[in-house]
């Protein structure tokens, strides 16, 4: 059987390409995404990372001129790409028209329509991990994004995801963590912050970034740090609930210079990472 099947696309209203109509509309995909079971890769660095981790893909959408690179990719992909499904359709169009379906021009080689993997679950992503991060309420994708790719980067051994959290599939999530989102095992997590006690009972010290009277330094945490721990990150505005900090054992401050107080929170992440690798 044949991998994938090419098509050429001229309409823009085609309704074989209802997956990518208003990729630009948050509001949008944030509803069709999840329940219909799929999420966008953008770029062909990403449908490469989401093809070699194992993802299936529903189909791909791209211009002429990478249909080659996207046709390689498929062919060279570990698991059978649509092996339940038939071939995977490839559809090709001119890029006037793929802006018109996108709403945005498409210059990253391909988009991808993937069907969700099924989530981890929290026995898998914590069997073995010596250092995860909590991200909690994040609401911005690229932070999130960000945030997972340092977590790649330093060496993160696994994530967990707040019920307040944005998508990490999200197309924005997943190309600013250039397709990282899919070498870190992650899962969310329900409930919050009362899991700590779960994490705690599997020897994990929960170590919350925040300003705070009895925060400790970054310094200290690693002058002494745990056999395993869990770095909690809050939300971009307010930060970590007092909920959340009530239930962490420690509170730890980066030192910072010039009367700077706080960072973004993924340059947060990044820095506690980093010091922690």
């Amino acid at each position: 059987m044949a991998r994938f099947e090419r098509v050429t696309i001229t309409d823009p209203d085609d309704p074989r390409l209802v997956d990518y109509v208003g990729l630009t509309d948050v509001a949008l995909r944030t509803r069709v995404e999840p329940a219909g079971g799929l999420y966008i890769a953008e770029s062909s660095t990403v449908l490469g990372r989401a093809l070699a981790a194992g993802h299936r893909p529903r189909s791909v959408l791209c211009a002429p001129r990478w249909l080659a690179d996207v046709e390689a990719m498929l062919d060279a992909a570990p698991v059978p790409p649509g092996a339940d499904d038939g071939p995977v359709p490839v559809y090709v169009a001119q890029e006037p028209v793929l802006e018109a379906i996108t709403g945005f021009h498409v210059h990253r080689g391909a988009l991808a329509s993937m069907h969700r993997p099924t989530p981890l679950p929290l026995d898998e992503v914590l069997a073995g991990a010596r250092r995860i991060a909590v991200l909690d309420g994040l609401v911005d994708h690229t932070n999130v994004g960000a945030a997972l790719r340092a977590c790649a980067a330093f060496g993160m051994d696994g994530v967990l995801i707040t019920p307040t959290c944005a998508d990490p599939l999200y197309r924005r999530s997943v190309r600013v963590s250039m397709g990282t989102v899919f070498q870190v095992p992650w899962t969310r997590v329900d409930p919050w912050p009362a899991s700590v006690e779960l994490l705690r009972a599997q020897g994990f010290v929960t170590a919350a970034l925040a300003l705070s009277d009895d925060s400790i330094t970054l310094d200290a945490l690693v002058a002494d740090l745990p056999d395993r721990l869990a770095l909690v990150l809050g939300s971009e505005g307010p930060g970590l609930s007092p909920a959340t900090l009530a239930a962490a054992d420690l509170v730890v401050r980066i030192p910072m210079a010039g009367d700077v107080d706080s960072l973004n929170v993924a340059s947060a992440a990044a820095v506690a990472f980093w010091a922690t690798r």
